[in-house]
């Protein structure tokens, strides 16, 4: 028995020697190179960039009251059309005790100026009718009773507008009632009936009540980086695609380019506006994600190969120009001018021709 596991052993041993040499023999044999041949082709190469960014209307107006006080009631809601001039809330005043006091002590002064007058001018008619004065007196006591009885009637219009926020002149364009400055589309209502919202002034900028926009002047608002803003021209096309609405897809064109950049990431970018063109508007919204597609530069029916075939050392550029084919393919390394690149394929200026063969991926 020990004999057999003897030879055993002596026989696996061998088997490992063995096939450890020809393992050895394996890997020191020549590895015959296979190329793939790539042939120039004729086409047109285009440079592109692509902006993310946001379709926004153009202008979006921010409604705020003329006067301060509480919202009493609100027409409109976020969604709904409405024209120049809608009345789209109303606000109820809530009169500041010392104005209405102020406003008070003017009605009663009016109404004491306005007795006074009245006494001189009945005074004055006897007189004139007794011929002990001119007629020119009589007149000018007349003239004093007629602004005595006006400026009565104005403080109490002013009283009824510190406390009401109306005039009775013009109760049909009272400040209580807030209306839209222009035809578009409610955005959005950030108040809510029963809130205190302030007029605009050099202190505060005033309660929004409403946001309006056109929305059929949309544009398209992104950033391009600091490598490729000097690429861009205003008037440039580019080709809009929404994420949202994959079937919706505007033209535009560039209409702005800022003039500063701005630091992200701590990457300098530049902001980019473009109007766009729309055949219809249906089921757009303000604030959609989008992303601008440019042509930064283009090529048209120029000799071109894949990149990949391409050696870059520095400034130069070559290929490998397959030569003779027997006994086997051998190649030439030919230096070529490049030109415009998409990332997959280089346009070729000089150096080959359509007619060459080109090394390409090892197989």
């Amino acid at each position: 028995m020990k004999k057999f596991f003897r030879i055993l052993l002596w026989l696996i041993l061998a088997a490992v020697i063995v096939g450890t040499f020809y393992f050895l023999y394996q890997n020191s044999r020549p590895v015959e190179e296979r190329f793939d041949t790539i042939t120039p082709s004729t086409g047109s190469i285009s440079r592109t960039t692509v902006l993310a960014g946001k379709i926004e209307p153009r202008d979006e107006i921010e409604i705020k009251p003329q006067i301060s006080g509480i919202i009493s009631e609100i027409t409109v809601e976020a969604g709904d059309f409405v024209h120049e001039g809608d009345v789209i809330a109303r606000i109820k005043v809530i009169p500041d005790a010392s104005s209405l006091s102020s406003a008070q002590s003017r009605i009663n002064a009016a109404q004491i100026e306005l007795s006074d007058a009245a006494v001189k001018w009945r005074r004055d008619s006897t007189l004139y009718a007794r011929k002990v004065i001119a007629r020119e007196e009589l007149e000018n006591s007349r003239k004093t009773y007629d602004k005595a009885r006006e400026e009565l009637e104005a403080a109490r219009d002013v009283y009824r507008i510190v406390r009401e926020g109306v005039s009775q002149y013009n109760a049909s364009e009272s400040n209580t009632m807030v209306r839209a400055t222009i035809t578009g589309l409610i955005l959005d209502v950030p108040v809510k009936v029963g809130s205190s919202v302030i007029q605009a002034n050099t202190m505060n900028d005033g309660t929004t009540i409403a946001t309006i926009a056109d929305m059929n002047n949309l544009i398209f608002k992104g950033n391009v980086d600091e490598t490729e803003v000097g690429m861009l021209r205003v008037g440039m096309p580019m080709n809009i695609s929404i994420g949202a609405l994959p079937d919706m897809r505007p033209a535009g064109s560039i209409e702005y380019i800022a003039p500063k950049g701005k630091e992200e990431n701590g990457a300098n970018s530049f902001e980019i506006k473009a109007a766009l063109t729309f055949d219809s508007i249906a089921g757009l919204r303000a604030g959609y994600s989008a992303n601008a597609t440019v042509i930064l530069a283009e090529a048209k029916d120029v000799l071109t190969v894949p990149e990949s075939t391409v050696e870059f050392m520095g400034d130069s550029a070559f290929v490998y120009v397959r030569t003779d084919t027997v006994p086997k393919p051998v190649f030439e390394r030919r230096a070529v001018t490049t030109g415009l690149s998409d990332g997959i394929n280089v346009e070729i200026k000089e150096g080959i021709d359509s007619l060459a063969v080109l090394r390409g991926a090892k197989l």
